[in-house]
């Protein structure tokens, strides 16, 4: 007997369990599979530390955050959690034009402060700002995978069925719907796909039976092999997150929690890593060169932080050419990609959006779908 849903969504990271939530919230039927396990360590919505923050040169995307954060209050309501927890984040360095981003934040009526490097040195000692510094209280650390298992927890709740180690290998239509195949040799029949793979969308675009001309549409998506290092903090001062993006290295950092025992600060280089065809392709090997860099910028920049990292991850980011996510639709395939490394704190809210589309409950901007509407995409997200 072949098994059939209303909604088949693929992938079960934070974009994925966000939408089956959404969708099983509103009374639809659905499907979630996940090729290994829902926030595998082998995507990119695994661990407990991805940046919440407001600060966007992009006035648009502080509003998302705004609104992202009553989803996320919900979410922590609905699963009785704490999943962001706050530790303010300062953003600083001559590209990074925290001066301009106060004026984002000011304009949305976020709470923040701009202080001189003189001035956030002596609030943060541990950390060499060589330029203007924008403070905002309301950031914090998200617990990536505790967030996907509570969407995923309470999506099934709401009846949807969790697929795990089911690995989708295409899409072809059927009848009036889709047929979704596994390697298994299993299928689902569905009314409506969505398609929220990560880094291993490369390698599905073309096996989502999507006309060509919404293929030619896309922009190029590339996947990199990043990679994050945790350095042991030398005394008990506090610690924000914070961004930089000095005139050599982009970095960010932020509390590591439990990734590596509580015991530093996680910090990694923008873009850092090297590129590969899809996530499929990734080593989990860290690069010397970029360990090298990290550690050089350790040395110079955060001297609360002893420079020789205790842990090291790799990690997924898969990049569009101006940073926008992609939330596009062909008939009945929806295809989502919270991408180049600033989708986490969007998560519940990138859930919404794909659902709205995949049910035509309303449509989305155009920046979101450069492909299905003919809009091109909007200005830079900013980098994070």
């Amino acid at each position: 007997m072949t098994e059939s849903s209303e909604y088949v969504v693929v992938g079960a990271g934070l974009a994925g369990a966000a939408t089956a939530w959404h969708l099983a919230s509103r009374g639809h039927e659905v499907t979630l599979v996940e090729r290994n396990v829902p926030a595998s360590h082998d995507g990119s919505s695994h661990g407990s530390a991805r940046i919440f923050r407001y600060a966007y040169p992009d006035a648009f995307y502080t509003r998302a955050v705004l609104e992202s954060k009553t989803l996320w209050d919900e979410l922590d309501r609905a699963s009785d959690l704490s999943l962001i927890t706050p530790f303010g984040a300062v953003d600083y360095g001559s590209r990074r034009q925290p001066e301009q981003l106060a004026g984002v934040l000011a304009g949305a009526g976020v709470e923040h402060e701009l202080l001189t490097a003189a001035g956030a040195r002596a609030r943060w000692p541990h950390i060499a700002f060589d330029t203007p510094v924008l403070w905002h209280p309301g950031a914090g650390v998200i617990d990536a995978e505790t967030s996907v298992r509570a969407m995923v927890d309470l999506a099934v709740g709401q009846g949807a069925v969790l697929k795990t180690g089911w690995n989708v290998t295409g899409v072809e239509e059927e009848g009036a719907g889709y047929r979704v195949l596994s390697d298994g040799g299993e299928s689902v029949l569905a009314g409506n796909v969505v398609v929220t793979a990560g880094g291993w969308l490369p390698h599905l675009l073309g096996r989502l039976s999507l006309p060509a001309g919404f293929l030619a549409g896309m922009p190029e998506i590339t996947v990199r092999q990043e990679q994050a290092f945790h350095f042991r903090y030398r005394d008990d001062s506090p610690w924000p997150t914070f961004i930089h993006k000095g005139p050599e290295i982009q970095t960010y950092g932020l509390p590591g929690g439990r990734d590596a025992g509580f015991a530093g600060q996680k910090v990694a280089e923008y873009n850092g890593g090297g590129l590969i065809p899809s996530a499929a392709r990734q080593t989990g090997v860290v690069e010397p060169a970029n360990r090298r860099r990290v550690v050089e910028y350790v040395r110079k920049y955060l001297p609360g932080l002893d420079p020789e990292p205790y842990a090291e991850t790799t990690c997924l980011f898969t990049n569009t050419p101006n940073e926008d996510f992609i939330i596009d639709r062909a008939g009945g395939v929806t295809v989502v990609s919270p991408c180049s490394g600033h989708g986490a704190k969007f998560a519940p809210l990138i859930g919404q959006w794909a659902a709205d589309l995949a049910t035509r409950a309303a449509d989305l901007p155009g920046r979101f779908r450069p492909a299905g509407s003919g809009v091109k995409a909007g200005a830079s997200a900013g980098t994070r």
